[in-house]
């Protein structure tokens, strides 16, 4: 299954595509939107590469001023890594002075499976600059993030099938000390999400980054399991959002969050995508809606046949 879709918007900015062949006047402001660069390598403009199509973006607004950029397709998702669109993005830090948040990877199932796309090291990426405050990545397959220090980096996303666990712990070993934002996509370890509730005990004790207040941990094949090490885990306590949302969540992970620690505090719990029977999603409802908790519970999906808990499936896979 794929759930990951073209970004509406993106660093508070709502999403345009850049067309090399729009003239200037009808264009927008270079720091009203998130400019999307994508090329079709099928389409009528299939000789037209990522790296012209980013040369003509660079003379056709003024850099100085993009605040957000996201790439989409840059060629054959599952033949280049996405090394040659950053490699170009870096080499046009000194004029993209003025770039906050930046996207990589943002392709639907039509370009590429989210397993199809190839990765790279993407903490490049903050070292180049450091002024950036949001770094998103869908796709797990050679993704790269070694540890590494940042000092205003504030919301962090990784949407993947399968979260290497290599990539995980060297998100929880970086020095992020201004991240409130942190979604990760853990996936299925068919599809090399290998990652254990243990790899994530630095992040659940709270510790970690001081500021965090919204925490998804989310799209697991053991999201019953995050959902009770979540429910005794120090870092709820400073979350104003939790999300759970787009795995495989029955009653038992519902059950042991209701148990846990009180999550009255909550702004918004999202368990959308989930496996919950009516009667305990009821119970969900009136542990926390009364007191202003914003619980979403759509989506309530069934096994695939008759497999029970066996036959539960994650949002996102291949």
């Amino acid at each position: 299954m794929y759930g990951a879709q073209h970004l509406h918007e993106f660093g508070g900015l709502s999403a345009v595509d850049f067309q090399h062949s729009t003239g200037e006047a009808s264009r927008p402001a270079a720091d009203a939107v998130a400019w999307r660069l994508a090329v079709d390598p099928y389409g009528d403009d299939a000789d037209l590469s990522w790296e012209r199509l980013f040369a003509a973006f660079l003379d056709s607004v003024d850099a100085s001023r993009v605040r957000a950029v996201i790439v989409g397709q840059w060629g054959e998702a599952y033949e280049e890594d996405s090394s040659v669109p950053i490699s170009h993005i870096i080499a046009a830090a000194g004029r993209l002075t003025s770039l906050e948040a930046i996207f990589v990877g943002d392709l639907e199932a039509e370009e590429a499976e989210i397993t199809w796309i190839k990765q790279s090291d993407v903490t490049a990426l903050l070292a180049a600059f450091p002024q950036l405050t949001e770094l998103g990545v869908r796709g797990g397959t050679d993704l790269c993030f070694p540890p590494t220090k940042h000092e205003r980096l504030r919301a962090l996303t990784i949407q993947a099938g399968g979260l290497p666990v290599q990539v995980v712990r060297g998100v929880l070993d970086s020095e992020l000390p201004a991240l409130e934002r942190l979604d990760l996509w853990l996936g299925v370890s068919g599809y090399g999400g290998d990652t254990d509730v243990a790899d994530l005990a630095p992040l659940l004790a709270g510790t970690r980054f001081p500021r965090l207040d919204h925490l998804g941990l989310r799209n697991s094949e053991v999201q019953n399991e995050i959902a009770a090490a979540v429910a005794s885990a120090p870092v709820v306590a400073q979350l104003r959002t939790l999300d759970l949302s787009n795995g495989t969540l029955g009653d038992e992970g519902a059950a042991a969050l209701l148990e846990g620690q009180p999550l009255t505090h909550l702004d918004v719990l999202d368990l959308h995508h989930h496996f919950l029977t009516e009667p305990v999603e009821q119970r969900v409802r009136a542990a926390l809606e009364p007191h202003g908790v914003r619980v979403d519970l759509s989506e309530r999906n069934e096994p695939w046949g008759e497999g029970g808990p066996e036959g539960r499936y994650t949002a996102v896979s291949e």
